[in-house]
């Protein structure tokens, strides 16, 4: 490969899938009980969820300057170039330490190659980015083209999600306790969506049907060219019901490649379980 390509579990591929497209990810880390985790290492999203059904509130941090040092020059003592993105700097501070370490590390390595990008994107939708950036690598494409695409794909990727729970939002600061209270009474659950890498309310719905039916819509509002283009389910350990909305969409829009992961330590630490996350393209195939 001409380039490596670097990613931190914030992209909540399966180890499978890192492996076989030669990636290397750095992990965030997760703390439950004063005990602290790396996400996609040394504890599973299984656990996580047990955690919160069980009423933990799992805290995350961000990769350590020190993981992202090591690994910078790792790759620019062999002189490898490579491209790291990075999950959305709205949603972790992940980014802006990569960026503080690449500055330090171009100082001592003048003849490195390499950038750190912000996806402003999370979860498969970052996933996504991930893996057509890699498979542009393993193609023995240019450090310009991939970074050209792999910034464009960043730049299209839609984000439609539900939670399961709105208390898990509410307890990671993102909705009111009065939303939260009001939402869970009410059976209603929300649509959120990310505007610039933040996450944004889009709609309130009633009932689950109409729910998993309205995301399908909105894909069609939204989304271009679904015959070519790899789509991207991720959950909360709820795969049934990933399945279910996966077989919806085949029949509505003739998708051949829909990639279905369960949400990561981190990312599930926030969402919670019983979470579903979509994710496409809002222009054409690249």
């Amino acid at each position: 490969m001409n380039v490596q390509i670097l990613c931190d579990s914030g992209c909540d591929l399966s180890n499978e899938t890192l492996e076989a497209l030669s990636l290397e990810m750095l992990s965030l880390k997760v703390t439950i009980k004063d005990e602290e985790y790396e996400d996609g290492k040394t504890i599973s999203p299984f656990q996580v969820y047990e955690s919160m059904r069980s009423g933990e509130v799992p805290k995350t941090s961000q990769v350590s300057p020190q993981a992202f040092r090591e690994t910078f020059i790792k790759y620019a003592e062999k002189d490898q170039p490579f491209l790291y993105f990075a999950l959305s700097s709205e949603l972790s501070g992940t980014y802006q330490t990569a960026k503080m370490v690449e500055q330090e590390v171009k100082e001592e390595y003048e003849n490195a190659k390499f950038e750190v990008i912000d996806t402003k994107a999370a979860s498969l939708g970052y996933g996504l980015v991930i893996m057509r950036v890699a498979e542009l690598a393993k193609q023995g494409r240019s450090y310009e083209d991939i970074l050209e695409i792999g910034q464009y794909h960043a730049d299209h990727m839609e984000h439609i999600f539900t939670v399961d729970d709105l208390e898990y939002l509410y307890r990671g600061g993102r909705v009111s306790r009065t939303a939260a209270f009001v939402g869970s009474l009410l059976k209603i659950k929300p649509l959120l969506h990310m505007e610039d890498g933040k996450l944004v309310p889009l709609e309130k719905i009633r009932g689950s049907k109409k729910l998993w039916k309205r995301m399908v819509e909105i894909m069609g509002e939204r989304g271009k060219d679904f015959e070519h283009q790899r789509i991207a389910i991720s959950h909360g350990d709820a795969l049934e019901t990933a399945e279910q909305l996966a077989d919806m969409i085949q029949q509505e829009y003739n998708v051949k490649d829909i990639h279905i992961d369960m949400i990561g330590s981190s990312i599930g630490a926030h969402a919670g379980p019983g979470t579903i996350a979509l994710f496409f393209l809002n222009d054409t195939y690249q």
